[in-house]
């Protein structure tokens, strides 16, 4: 497996309509294959809006199975097409009444490896998630895929040390934080929280955001999605915070084991002592 892995990931812009969204993403898929990616991943419930601006039934009609519905089957003959790896952000109907805010895995020849549920759930003004997702019950899956071990880590979940944490454990080379954030009181922690995880578990991430406004709120989406590394150095400039952007970046996950011989977090953890971090 070579050491440097070329990755990408989209922020996009609501285009109205599920159909018109998922076409965009391929597209934009094809675009960075053509400039040699070999894994990408998209934002947070990618074929929708944010519809969590609003607590309505309606936006139920939004979920759909994972991984038999038609959007991740659609992206599995995408990722035979372009032979990259696809991380597929979706809600996700497991049965009736049973509903979840999750990412596919896709490996490069278009099998389905899993999915990751998302953990943490808001509850709080312009993000009423509880009213539509379950928290995540799968645990925190690490996939051995095409280009290495990915991991997810939804949005909300970022805030949470400890799922950074075990995504490391469990052998995270890089891991996608599919996310739909809005200026506002918690805006500076986006590139503060991320790059921070990045060097206390020594891996990459990757974090994506939305970008605009969208019809169910006043949410302003700032984009500014990047690659970091696990130095916590942004790898080449994060993603306009205005505009619809596609990120190509070379990753050399060579670093990862470099930067772990010379800072030994992993070495010096002291899980012994940790006892009442699980306690209620």
């Amino acid at each position: 497996m070579a050491n440097v892995v070329r990755a990408a990931l989209v922020q996009a812009t609501w285009t109205g309509d599920t159909e018109s969204m998922v076409a965009k993403h391929e597209e934009h898929a094809r675009e960075a294959a053509r400039q040699g990616a070999k894994v990408i991943g998209f934002q947070e419930v990618f074929n929708a809006p944010y519809f969590c601006q609003v607590q309505e039934p309606e936006h139920y009609r939004w979920a759909e199975p994972v991984p038999d519905g038609p959007t991740v089957r659609r992206m599995r003959d995408l990722a035979r097409e372009t032979g990259m790896v696809i991380v597929v952000p979706v809600f996700e109907v497991e049965q009736s009444g049973f509903y979840y805010n999750t990412a596919a895995v896709i490996d490069a020849d278009g099998t389905y490896l899993g999915k990751y549920r998302k953990h943490h759930i808001p509850q709080v003004k312009g993000f009423w998630e509880k009213y539509y997702f379950r928290p995540g019950n799968v645990g925190w899956p690490v996939f051995d895929t095409a280009v290495g071990r990915i991991g997810v880590y939804i949005c909300y979940d970022r805030h949470f040390p400890e799922g950074w944490r075990q995504l490391g454990l469990n052998g995270a080379q890089l891991v996608y934080n599919p996310s739909a954030t809005h200026r506002g009181l918690s805006a500076y922690l986006w590139q503060l929280e991320q790059p921070a995880a990045a060097v206390a578990n020594e891996y990459f991430v990757a974090a994506i955001n939305r970008v605009g406004r969208e019809e169910y709120g006043d949410n302003d989406f700032y984009g500014t999605s990047y690659f970091v590394d696990p130095r916590g150095q942004f790898v080449g400039e994060t993603a306009s915070d205005k505009s619809e952007e596609l990120l190509v970046r070379d990753l050399d996950f060579g670093l990862i084991d470099e930067v772990r011989q010379q800072w030994a977090f992993y070495r010096d953890r002291r899980p012994d002592a940790y006892e009442g971090l699980i306690q209620p």
